[in-house]
């Protein structure tokens, strides 16, 4: 069983000439998700991380079970205005326009290891607008994982260029 054989791919969605890779498929499969969340365990068991960091919406299913896989605590990284609490927040640019991400500001301490998740890296850009966001609040990242990487669009590059470690499950090519 490979993880990637588990992932659905959606073509034109949700536009035309988009390849949308679904991990809901993967989810559904209480094999194929049990092995993805060993996967990311076995990698990070020994790694000494505080806290998981992921990214709405599909990054927090692997990133909660992960960090309760290594009994370490959870942070939601989401879009403005989505946190009930006072938020810190960072704003990056988008191919038309700009959109901002925020964490609560009670959820990173100085000095926390750790790791960010997602489900997918793709240009990269909401990826670096969350490292730039945890490191401003003190925290220091361990590694950016991912389930998928789709390395022609570039958001690997983009992250090794800001001095992140990246890892990724599969790849697929074509965006």
């Amino acid at each position: 069983m490979t993880i990637k054989s588990r992932i659905r791919t959606v073509p034109h969605y949700p536009k035309q000439g988009v390849m949308f890779r679904d991990i809901t498929t993967l989810l559904k499969d209480p094999v194929g998700f049990r092995v993805t969340i060993n996967e990311f365990v076995n990698r990070y068991a020994a790694a000494k991380v505080d806290k998981i960091a992921a990214i709405e919406s599909r990054g927090f299913i692997i990133g909660s079970a992960l960090a309760y896989q290594l009994g370490v605590g959870f942070v939601p990284v989401r879009k403005k205005g989505k946190l009930p609490a006072p938020t810190v927040g960072h704003d990056y640019e988008l191919e038309y326009g700009t959109d901002r991400i925020e964490i609560h500001v009670d959820a990173i301490d100085k000095g926390d290891r750790v790791l960010l998740v997602d489900d997918l890296i793709a240009t990269g850009g909401t990826a670096e607008a969350a490292v730039k966001l945890i490191e401003s609040m003190g925290g220091r990242i361990v590694e950016c994982c991912f389930v998928i990487d789709l390395p022609e669009l570039g958001g690997r590059r983009r992250l090794t260029a800001c001095g992140q470690k990246v890892f990724a499950l599969c790849e697929f090519e074509g965006g």
